[in-house]
């Protein structure tokens, strides 16, 4: 061969050589990459050949798939429905032909879709037998009747809210609600109606913001709910060694480096209060001093035990809530009554009340019990799983005597319900320049059956025009909404 040949040989080997490495990286290196590509259509059209799985609350489906309409727009075959949609969203998210997917519809998109890898063999003798592939089922924790009381009861209340109930000896999450909402079905589909649908609902259209997922997504101050914190803190470390022991509580007490009295709400009887009474009847004094003699390191390390600081995955993400570092005497008894700096999502308190009721013991919070095949198999199972210990649990008893207390005789006497102890407590905090803007009425609770188990832990925050600024408001407009949740997991019981 001559050498003009030859080169011209090895040139075209180059580029056969060039044009199969470059068709390994397309097919194994950037596989992944490309089939998840927002802009390959080829996905979309195969996620939505099939209907979706199902996501289970109580042995029920509260989701299902329709055939779309016939359009030459539209190459998806099937969209999703939901069955009491805006009640639901917090749990379910949405799956959207246009929108994507969120929530539970997102993390679990995989066993919905029949795409997830433990569906393989599954999906590989459907294909040899013809049949078409089919998504699993998503079975949660949720109570359908305590869900039902928690959206009902913010719904009538009128304001935005949330609510969050858990099991406290396991961490299941039995009611999730979150007000006001939206129905995810109005925009599942690839409609010019279904785009609509999604644009009155975005937050420039709509400042109530619908979407937003207040149960988990959202901070707010809690208050004196908080107060539970500070005297498991104050318990944990010897500050005081029961619920009956006089304070040194002062009044009025100027908080540190200031001229400035930590003020109480009305005429109340703080001056060295035991910590069952000042919980009773709800001391600034005495809970901030107690912060402020603890000191900004004792105080962080038991709201860190609690699950400040850290996101929570239930598998849903959970903002973090906060409890700052590097505060002054002075900032942190401000903290340490639920104001300055410290915020809380919903479900941050509801695993604050689900410790006391759980003799010390926070259990890691979940709302998925187990994923099915779609012949209904078990595919994972969720076990509970013990995330920390705030408290002993000599410690949690006394602070089970105090908020019980605090339903029995002081502000929380309408989460009262007869043949059931219930511990509480109340909770209304400032926010705005000035104290200027609505505050949230709080409260927290647990119920305890005569034979000393205790099935329920709950949380509800409500901002409401109507709210006064006192513990008084978390008593009248949240602790009735959560003895609604909490007898509807007692009944479901029954």
């Amino acid at each position: 061969m001559n050498k003009p040949l030859r080169r011209i040989a090895i040139f075209c080997g180059l580029l056969v050589l060039t044009l199969l490495i470059r068709d390994n990286w397309i097919q194994y290196v950037k596989a992944d990459t490309l089939k998840n590509d927002k802009h390959n259509r080829r996905v979309t059209i195969a996620r939505y050949a099939t209907p979706r799985g199902d996501i289970i609350v109580g042995g029920n489906p509260i989701t299902g798939s329709v055939e779309t309409k016939s359009s030459g727009l539209n190459d998806l075959k099937y969209k999703r429905t939901y069955k009491n949609g805006p009640m639901w969203a917090p749990v379910t998210g949405f799956a959207s032909q246009s929108y994507g997917a969120d929530k539970l519809e997102s993390v679990e998109d995989g066993i919905l879709t029949g795409n997830d890898d433990r569906l393989f063999f599954r999906n590989t003798l459907d294909m040899i037998t013809g049949k078409p592939k089919q998504g699993g089922n998503v079975v949660t924790t949720l109570n359908a009747a305590a869900q039902k009381a928690a959206y009902n009861g913010l719904k009538n209340v009128g304001g935005k809210g949330a609510a969050v109930a858990l099991d406290p000896s396991t961490g299941k999450i039995l009611a999730l609600a979150s007000y006001p909402s939206y129905d995810p079905s109005s925009f599942a589909g690839n409609s010019n109606a279904d785009a609509e649908a999604w644009n009155k609902l975005q937050k420039k259209s709509d400042p109530n913001d619908p979407m937003l997922n207040r149960a988990l997504r959202e901070t707010y101050p809690p208050g004196s709910t908080f107060k539970v914190v500070t005297a498991a803190a104050a318990l944990e470390n010897g500050l005081y060694k029961s619920a009956d022991q006089a304070t040194n509580s002062p009044l009025p007490w100027i908080m540190p480096g200031t001229t400035t009295p930590l003020k109480n709400e009305g005429n109340i009887p703080c001056e060295n209060a035991t910590m069952r009474e000042a919980l009773r009847v709800s001391c600034n004094s005495v809970f901030g001093k107690i912060g402020a003699d603890l000191g900004n390191d004792k105080m962080l390390e038991e709201a860190k035990k609690f699950g400040f600081d850290s996101e929570q995955f239930t598998p849903v993400r959970s903002n973090a809530s906060v409890f700052s570092d590097d505060m002054n005497k002075s900032q942190t008894a401000l903290s340490s009554i639920g104001q300055f700096n410290t915020a809380a999502t919903p479900l941050q308190m509801a695993m604050v009340a689900s410790a006391v009721a759980n003799d010390g013991k926070l259990m890691k919070p979940y709302m998925v019990d187990k994923l099915q095949s779609p012949s209904v198999d078990t595919l994972e199972q969720t076990q509970p799983q013990e995330l920390s210990q705030p408290l002993s649990s000599q410690n949690a008893q006394i602070l089970q005597s105090m908020m019980e207390t605090v339903v029995k005789d002081g502000t929380g006497q309408n989460a009262q319900i007869n043949g059931v102890t219930v511990g509480g407590k109340t909770g209304t905090a400032q926010h705005g320049v000035d104290n200027s803007e609505k505050p949230y009425a709080w409260f927290i609770s647990y119920a305890k059956l005569p034979d000393g188990s205790s099935p329920v832990a709950v949380a509800v925050v409500v901002e409401d025009n109507n709210a006064n600024r006192d513990d008084i408001s978390g008593g009248g407009l949240a602790a009735p909404i959560a003895k609604n949740v909490m007898e509807a997991v007692i009944n479901s019981r029954q």
